[in-house]
């Protein structure tokens, strides 16, 4: 991979991790209601699913959810319904710890499963693979190299935004700042559910 490659690499891997996505918010919201190392088994999850991710469709996996369209109808209904509940359950959520707690449980388990339910998240990994892997001599060291980029970025955005949900936590405890604050992150969810259904 040249330098030329490698810059359109973190180009890419920039826009798509740090800019916001059902990751970025429950990173937040969960760092906002439960605190930083709560939040840190959601933030951990979501490098090593997308991993697994990358690595299926690397290996020719990926391209069969694109190819069958019940496959990829099951998977963005299932990733839908499953980021409406969240939106819902953190919506009622007023009280500190509130929403990882009792309504809310999206751990290191869920944020893996999360990756798998995510349509974009699969297309993003198919388009790595198609532009910077698939069809190269050095296939597997160009896979080398992407990996580990996607990997850190994953993390570090991700660690980012549940760093600034923890920052804001005190401030959010006071009146009905959380309760305003988890119905945003809610409709941000929603948004993104709205946003999958269109893929």
């Amino acid at each position: 991979m040249n330098w030329q490659e490698f810059t359109a690499l973190l180009v890419l891997a920039t826009a798509m991790s740090f800019s916001p996505g059902p990751n970025t918010t429950l990173s937040t919201a969960l760092a906002a209601n439960g605190g930083l190392p709560r939040a840190m088994r959601f933030v951990w999850a979501v490098p090593v699913g997308w991993s697994l991710l990358l690595a299926l469709c690397a290996a020719g996996i990926g391209a069969l959810v694109v190819a069958a369209p019940s496959l990829r109808w099951f998977i963005k209904a299932f990733g839908i319904a499953y980021l409406l509940w969240l939106a819902w359950k953190l919506s009622g959520s007023r009280a500190l710890g509130q929403a990882d707690g009792a309504q809310l449980r999206v751990g290191f388990k869920q944020g893996v499963m999360l990756q798998f339910l995510n349509i974009k998240a699969w297309l993003l990994a198919l388009t790595l693979v198609a532009n910077f892997i698939a069809g190269q001599s050095d296939a597997l060291q160009r896979y080398a190299i992407v990996a580990p980029v996607m990997l850190v970025y994953a993390f570090a955005s991700n660690f980012l935004y549940a760093l600034a949900g923890a920052v804001l936590r005190h401030w959010l405890a006071q009146g009905q700042r959380l309760l305003w604050f988890n119905r945003a992150m809610a409709a941000l969810l929603a948004l993104t559910a709205w946003w999958m259904a269109g893929a």
